[in-house]
């Protein structure tokens, strides 16, 4: 191994300014994987033309180039850290589908990274980023590639008409892209699909800023001089749709109206199921009050001392994170997706309505314990990090040799034997035209990046797309 420095790419689904986990939670992985200047760090975005942006971005946020969003994403990162972070911001071409209401890539997206640097990638949701791919092959660009499994596509899709066999479709496809285009994978909980020889750990950390809420916290309870540090009692923050958690949690107040008399709880969020939810929580005798969606690091949020949070369909939830960092009791399901979260004395679990009952009155009842310093940092990105570092096994990758390339644009060959080759073949040939590519789901005008997109990126526009307009996909 010569001393050029390791290079790790990181490739996500979405970006600032959508808050959604795909677009944090890779953004700190990369400021912390770069820290220590080990290694050099690349973080590998999407790009929105004007017309896309509007579909997803909130607020009427919009950006007029990648360096325009770039220094957008940066300063909410600086906000948020107490270093200056030295990784790079590349940008690939993506649309937004707004049936999946996801961003979807266009073309090629490993072209982002030149040869000579693929040295590790980190797929965020490695499903998403590889049902359409069409291009070189993940393995042979790179000499390791680890997907890092973030969605519990299959609990969403189950809830939808048809939903039984919808999942079992996508099970099979999110397995056979998995395989063929990831070396390792990392789950991080076991509330995702299950994949061959992949190993669960939960690889994220939380916003210092909660930490540093939580810490004051603390302060206050060891002051002595009378003061509550928490003087609200209940709450739950989640996009409000039914499948966040929302039906769960009012099937246990109306269910438990008797039990929890007196109980009030306030719910703040934003989506399609508001209007729903709140007329919901009115047909309750319980007093339960509904907030329009804000940052749960607002200072509205510092005072309560009970988070209520009965999803199962998270992964694992960035909210109890968050609470369990500001110090706050969380009351939620025994399920995997919150078995991380078992290890800390405020975390208490349930199994039925009537464990829920009985946790929600005691936790209201009394005080929250004080984080220790350990607690603290396990709930850290620097700890994340650390867990990242030691299952991914980054040493592996100068060792590993990377596969010979036998054609310009795929990365194996139909006269290798080899099942997964030959798995890998066909998925290239299924997704290389228009028609096949609509078959399996692909947004329209996917293949090759349009002239818009080719544009505003800097990159060549392939013969295929001159003059070609972008479709957008509004079924």
């Amino acid at each position: 191994m010569d001393n050029k420095k390791q290079h790790v790419a990181i490739f996500t689904t979405a970006s600032l300014p959508w808050m959604t986990g795909t677009a944090v939670n890779p953004l700190f992985r990369a400021a912390f994987l770069a820290k220590d200047g080990s290694r050099k760090v690349t973080l590998v975005i999407p790009w929105l033309s004007l017309q896309h942006q509007k579909l997803v971005y909130p607020n009427n946020i919009t950006f007029t180039s990648p360096s325009e969003q770039q220094a957008y994403v940066r300063q909410w990162l600086q906000e948020r850290i107490s270093f200056s972070p030295t990784f790079s911001i590349q940008f690939y071409p993506a649309k937004f589908a707004v049936d999946k209401r996801s961003i979807l890539s266009v073309g090629d997206i490993s072209e982002v990274i030149p040869d000579e640097d693929a040295d590790v990638a980190v797929l965020e949701e490695p499903e998403h980023l590889t049902w359409f791919h069409h291009g070189k092959r993940w393995k042979t660009k790179f000499r390791l590639v680890i997907g890092i499994i973030h969605t519990n596509y299959l609990e969403y899709i189950k809830r939808e008409k048809h939903g039984r066999v919808k999942a079992l479709v996508v099970k099979y496809i999110n397995s056979w892209v998995v395989e063929i285009y990831c070396h390792k994978v990392i789950r991080l909980s076991a509330a995702t699909q299950d994949y061959p020889n992949s190993i669960i750990c939960n690889v994220h950390g939380v916003n210092p800023k909660f930490l540093e809420i939580g810490k004051k916290k603390i302060e206050l309870q060891q002051s002595g001089n009378g003061n509550q540090a928490f003087t609200k009692g209940a709450y739950y923050i989640g996009k409000m749709v039914w499948s966040k958690g929302y039906k769960e949690l009012i099937k246990l107040l109306q269910d438990n109206q008797k039990e929890l008399i007196g109980l009030e709880v306030d719910l703040y969020g934003s989506g399609e199921d508001s209007d729903q939810v709140q007329a919901a929580a009115k047909k309750l005798d319980l007093v339960v009050r509904v907030y329009p969606g804000r940052d749960h690091a607002d200072p509205v949020f510092h005072d309560y001392k009970v988070f209520l949070n009965p999803s199962t369909t998270d992964v694992v939830c960035t909210t109890t994170a968050e609470a369990l960092a500001m110090g706050k009791i969380v009351v939620c399901a025994n399920h995997p997706s919150n078995e991380f979260f078992k290890q800390f004395v405020n975390c208490w679990t349930y199994d039925n309505s009537k464990g829920f009952v009985e946790a929600t009155s005691r936790a209201l009842t009394e005080e929250p314990a004080e984080l220790t310093g350990a607690q603290r940092h396990e709930l850290s990105w620097e700890a994340a990090t650390e867990r990242f570092l030691r299952v991914a096994d980054l040493d592996q990758v100068f060792a590993r040799k990377p596969a010979i390339s036998l054609s310009k644009n795929f990365a194996s060959t139909s006269l290798n034997t080899r099942m997964e080759d030959v798995s890998a073949y066909l998925h290239y040939v299924a997704l290389g035209s228009e028609t096949s590519r609509r078959a399996f789901g692909a947004i329209p005008g996917s293949l090759q990046p349009d002239k818009e997109l080719c544009k505003e990126l800097g990159l060549a526009i392939p013969a295929a797309t001159q003059g070609s307009k972008d479709p957008v996909d509004t079924s």
